[in-house]
């Protein structure tokens, strides 16, 4: 399955740098990247990044979007005004989403649910806390979360599942490829439990303080389908090292 390398800057980057670092990835791209790529900048910067990177081969998405199309909802995204930019898919769930706004699985489904009308493929996030780790409930979390946060008409055609677990984000700390495996290995049955064939179609991605340094070994995980990176996606030298550790097929 060919890889999807998508960057999330997270609140990062103005006017001046988001575009200095969305021109060299353009440049890089438009040279050949062997898998699929994708930058997700803060809303402020998409319609500039997407005029940057267009005809790049770069795709383009949102760090998150509401469930409705339009209404009171101040500082909202929705999900037609990301397709309206040019945007191709839009991560719902993200842990950041889920502890620092209380966002439960019915919320992420109803964003997952919103993307797929807007035309958007939903990157739905899922992973376990430290605590949950040690007490050795990281399956049954991450099988609580893929059930409780995908929506009805949820397809390999419309749906990527990033697994980041959230004692590695943004912490330095990265799960071994053991640990990614057994993950990875567990929801790829439950992907096929939920969609049939279906489901070793699904593109499951890894995320978690993924580097230059570690993706070669972490891409090459059986059931990895390529990353969600965040820090380093700011950095094109080590985003492109990460770009170019993914699968062509």
């Amino acid at each position: 399955m060919r890889s999807l390398v998508a960057g999330n800057w997270k609140m990062n980057g103005l006017k001046a740098e988001s575009l200095e670092l969305a021109s060299d990835l353009a440049g890089r791209a438009r040279s050949g990247a062997v898998c699929d790529v994708l930058v997700c900048p803060p809303s402020t910067m998409l319609s500039d990044v997407g005029a940057v990177i267009s005809g790049s081969g770069i795709m383009l998405g949102g760090q998150d979007c509401h469930a409705l199309e339009s209404g009171a909802h101040t500082g909202d995204v929705s999900p037609v005004m990301l397709a309206d930019l040019g945007c191709s898919h839009a991560i719902v769930g993200h842990s950041e989403r889920r502890a620092n706004h209380g966002e439960s699985d019915a919320v992420v489904t109803e964003k997952a649910a919103a993307a797929h009308k807007a035309g958007l493929t939903a990157i739905i996030c899922l992973g376990e806390n430290a605590a949950e780790r040690v007490e050795g409930r990281a399956k049954e979390i991450v099988t609580l979360q893929l059930h409780g946060s995908l929506p009805e008409g949820a397809s390999a055609a419309n749906t990527v599942i990033a697994y980041e677990p959230v004692w590695a984000i943004g912490t330095g700390n990265t799960a071994t490829p053991q640990d990614v495996t057994e993950i990875h290995d567990h929801l790829r049955g439950e992907l096929i439990r939920a969609f049939g064939d279906d489901g070793n179609a699904v593109r499951l991605l890894y995320g978690g303080s993924v580097n230059a340094g570690n993706a070669s070994e972490l891409l090459a995980v059986d059931n990895v389908n390529g990353a969600l990176v965040g820090g380093a996606s700011l950095k094109p030298d080590d985003f492109w090292a990460i770009v170019e550790s993914g699968r062509p097929d």
